[in-house]
Formats: C-alpha cells, structure tokens, sequence
C-alpha cells in the first residue's frame, strides 16, 4: 500500500476515534443546555448534539446585545431551524456592566460571566442538567479570559474534552454538509476597541455598520479596529491586492466615512488574533 495512503487512513481513523469520544461526551449529558453563537464551532457541537442526543433533549441559546452582530443573529437562528433544535433568544446586560464597559483585559470574563448567568437560570427553569460551550482544543493556549467564567458557572466544552480541533471541526462540518464549515472566525464587536478605551453602543455600531460595508463590497473576511476617529482595516492576506482598485478604495473610504470616521487605514500586517495587541499586556483582541 503506497505510505501516503497509510498515513490518511491513518488520519481518519484517528479523527473518527475523536468523534465516538464526542459523542460519548454529549451522551453522558443526557440532556443539554447548548450556548450557541452560530459560529464554526457552536454550530457544529448543536449538530452533534441533536444526532447524538435527539432534538427533544438539546435546547440552543443565543445571546442577543449590542456587541452581537445582527447578520450573525440572523445566519443563528436558520442553523437552529435547520437542525430542529429548539432555540431560545436571551438578551444579556453586559453593557449594563461597569466592569465590562471599562474594557480592561478582563473584559471577556465578564461577559462570558452575564451569558453563563443567564444560561443557568434558564437551565434550572428547563431542569436541564448540562450547560456547554464551543470552546475547541486549539483555545488552550489562546489568552481567554472567560475561561475562568466557563469554571465558575460548571459549563462543560465538550469539543475541547474530545481533543477536537479548529481544522478538524471545520472539515468535520463539511463531511456533514454544514454550511458554517468555511465560515469566517467571529468574535464580538467589543473585541475591536483597544483595551481601556470604554465601551459604548455607538462606537459598536460603527464598527459593525463598518464591517457590514466592506463586507457588502465583496470582502470575506474583515475586522474593523477602532482608533478615536480612525478605522484600521485588518484583512486576510490573500485579500490585500483587492484595494489596489481605485474604485474600491474609493467606495471603501467614502462609505467608512458616511458612518464617521475620519481617517481609514489599511494594516499591512493582515489580521491577526492579537492586532489590538500593541505590548505584552494589551492581548485578547479577535
């Protein structure tokens, strides 16, 4: 047998080993509160959730605030509805959150800790006995501050337990057809502005109308950076040559500008992870 051959059987074999061992997770659960975004990772763990489970035994929650764009909202609920999941909108407070507002590099605990809040009271109301998350094996060695909160509320990341990670979700999805297999990485809005600028609902609306702009112009994948009254685009790398267009730097800047910003800037180091993250201890920006 040609060794390349080997080595993919191989490879499947051992991805398939990860999948009996989710499945055997989510069926110890018996019954399962899902936090679902609608994100790569989430909407495949509410897929495996309902074949492993049943839909009668799996409810979706998806939180609903200024920091959650709509678009993500909408492409949510048509998940929930195409794998006849139940799914129930909550809205959560973190803006209400002096806390979180302040946007120091703690700011995710917070939020994670709203959402897990509000997660376990519906779980008692709905006397489910498991709340789980779509954190994966690759978030280890991420700077994720809601870690802590994912531990302090008893929420369960059954991707991470079965050692699943970003890639194998993703080709994972797309053996089961799941049309959120190639979907761009998401994060929320807040993620965008520096550490220690405070957070507030017009400075989340212009980045999200901004993203919504360039996204409406043809570009796949796109985070908008808040600097005062600029707007620092971070692109994918295979997508830089696009702005070479005259016409489309145009319509970049003059739609970036009706939404009011002054000055719009291109990062020529691409998107990363970390491109809020200007020293040590400026991390967590996505």
């Amino acid at each position: 047998m040609d060794l390349r051959q080997i080595d993919k059987h191989d490879c499947v074999s051992f991805l398939e080993e990860k999948v009996q061992r989710l499945e055997d997770i989510l069926r110890a659960y018996h019954s399962i509160l899902v936090a679902f975004s609608g994100g790569v990772d989430s909407s495949f763990l509410l897929y495996m959730a309902v074949r492993t489970l049943g839909a009668h035994n799996v409810l979706a929650v998806t939180a609903d605030s200024p920091t959650y764009q709509r678009e993500h909202l909408k492409e949510a609920g048509q998940f929930a509805l195409e794998c006849h999941a139940e799914q129930i909108i909550v809205h959560t407070e973190e803006m209400k959150d002096v806390s979180f507002v302040e946007n120091s590099a703690r700011r995710c605990y917070f939020c994670k800790a709203e959402l897990f809040k509000k997660l376990s009271a519906i779980a008692d109301e709905r006397s489910i006995r498991t709340i789980v998350e779509g954190s994966n094996a690759d978030d280890a060695s991420d700077y994720r501050p809601g870690f802590g909160a994912i531990d302090e509320y008893g929420v369960r990341s059954p991707l991470k337990e079965a050692g699943l990670t970003k890639g194998e979700i993703r080709a994972l999805s797309r053996r089961f057809s799941l049309p959120s297999w190639d979907k761009p990485q998401s994060a929320c809005l807040s993620s965008r502005i520096p550490f220690g600028v405070p957070i507030d609902t017009d400075k989340l609306a212009k980045i999200e109308q901004s993203e919504a702009a360039l996204t409406g112009l043809g570009f796949r994948f796109v985070r908008v950076r808040l600097h005062g009254d600029t707007a620092r685009i971070e692109l994918e790398a295979d997508e830089m040559h696009k702005l070479a267009d005259p016409s489309l730097r145009r319509q970049v800047t003059t739609q970036l500008k009706k939404i009011g910003f002054h000055f719009i800037v291109l990062d020529l180091e691409c998107y990363r992870p970390s491109g809020l993250s200007f020293n040590k201890t400026d991390q967590g920006a996505v």
